[in-house]
Parts: structure tokens; sequence; C-alpha cells
């Protein structure tokens, strides 16, 4: 198969700090908070942010995923990272039996989805943890997850960041062990580094495929796959994002 790699070298400015898991802790890297909020935003969370907020699961705690929410559903997907929410809204919108879960330590972040959520009246079957996800991962139970999204991840393209990259094998454990089988791992990237990384860690994984058969299979976002601002973001200046699709194998 034709290698899906070009140069490209996206800057993401970051800093640090640390979350607390039951005694552990995981550390957080990237800003927690940017500009100031517009008074809506800030509003939202001091209102509905306590409503879909999931609190950070601490060792040994066990969640219930369609018992987070206010209604039935038939399937639960996860999107780890979901910067301003344009994608996990459309996600959760489009698929109206689903209910979707993100995680994302950046508040502005977390304010944006919560005025999309707000707009589109998907507070139902949308919840929040806004902290790292690696927590939350380690509360869902086994085969509990119908999909996963990690789209246009902080790629730290500096060799001695590279551990702090969300693809790799102690997170694959993770999700492999929460998605069903048969169940799709989303990602996306327009940094090529991080897709080498990626697919690297990915194809090595045992639980993992990767559907891709031709070119377009990578290079074409999906009809159901909902673009994220980034990815306009992106394209506008001139990088071509990568869109790759993993299926979790059988048990």
């Amino acid at each position: 198969m034709t290698d899906p790699i070009q140069s490209a070298d996206p800057t993401h400015p970051a800093t640090s700090d640390d979350a607390e898991s039951g005694g552990v802790k995981n550390r957080v890297y990237g800003r927690r908070k940017g500009r100031p909020l517009h008074k809506r935003k800030t509003g939202l969370l001091d209102t509905l942010l306590p409503t879909l907020s999931i609190p950070t699961p601490q060792r040994g705690d066990r969640l219930d995923p369609p018992g987070l929410f206010a209604v039935p559903v038939t399937d639960v997907w996860l999107e780890v990272g979901f910067g301003g929410g344009h994608h996990l809204a459309r996600v959760a919108a489009d698929n109206p039996s689903v209910g979707v879960i993100g995680a994302e330590p950046f508040i502005n972040g977390v304010a944006s989805l919560l005025a999309l959520v707000e707009d589109a009246g998907l507070e139902s079957r949308v919840r929040v943890l806004a902290d790292d996800a690696r927590p939350l991962i380690d509360a869902l139970p086994d085969a509990s997850i119908g999909r996963a999204f990690v789209l246009f991840a902080d790629p730290w393209p500096k060799t001695r960041h590279h551990s702090r990259r969300f693809i790799g094998p102690e997170n694959l454990a993770r999700l492999s062990r929460v998605l069903k089988d048969g169940a799709e791992l989303r990602v996306a990237s327009d940094d090529m580094g991080l897709v080498r990384w990626s697919l690297e860690h990915l194809m090595k994984h045992p639980d993992f495929t990767w559907t891709a058969r031709v070119p377009s299979d990578w290079r074409v976002r999906p009809a159901d796959w909902p673009a994220t601002r980034y990815e306009e973001k992106a394209i506008e200046a001139g990088r071509k994002p990568v869109f790759l699709r993993f299926l979790r194998n059988p048990r």
C-alpha cells in the first residue's frame, strides 16, 4: 500500500500540569485556559456543565456508560480531546440513538461545546469530562464503547516530547480494553510525523486492523465523519489531513 506520508510542521503552544486519579498523577499537557470567555459561555460553565459533567473518576471507580445519559441510548461513543466540540456536537446530532462522552481539559473548548450542545438541544445525550481522558477510560467497563475518536491531537513534534502523544502502547491498551469487538477507532492529523507515529503503533498492536485499501481511504474524510474546526484551518493553511480508521479485532 502507498505510504500516506507528506511533510508538515504545525506548531501547537502548550504548557503542562498534573491531574490526580486515586493518588496516581497523570501528566496533563496543554493549556487549561485560553482567552477570557464571553458572558454566555462563562454562564454555561456554571449552569449547564454541572448537568453534563462526569466527575474525574478515582482509582477503582467504575462507570455505567448508558446510565450516564438522561435518555436510553443504543450505543456509547467517546471522543478524546474534543477541542472546540464541533465534531462531537455534530456526531451527537447525526446519531440520535447514541450517547457521546467527550474528555477535554481545555476549559475554553469545554465552554464552546456547551454552547453547541445547548443550541442543538443535545443535553440528554452528551456528557463531558473537563479533564484528562485517561482516568475516564480506566473507569469504563470492558467492551463498552462502540466508537472512539482521537482527532487532530497535539503532535508534540520535538523528539523529547514524543512520549506525550496520546496514541501509544499504554493508551492503545486502554482503548482496546473498552472498545467493543468490531468498534471503530478514528484518528486524524495534519502532522505527518504524528501520522507515521500513529500508524506504527496501531499497526503493531494485535487488537487493531487498519481498514484502508486504497489511498482515498486515508486521504478523503468519509461522509459520516464531520469536519473539525482545526481540520478546516489546516486545509486553509495548505496542510493535508490524513484520516485513519481502525477496527477493534474480535476477542
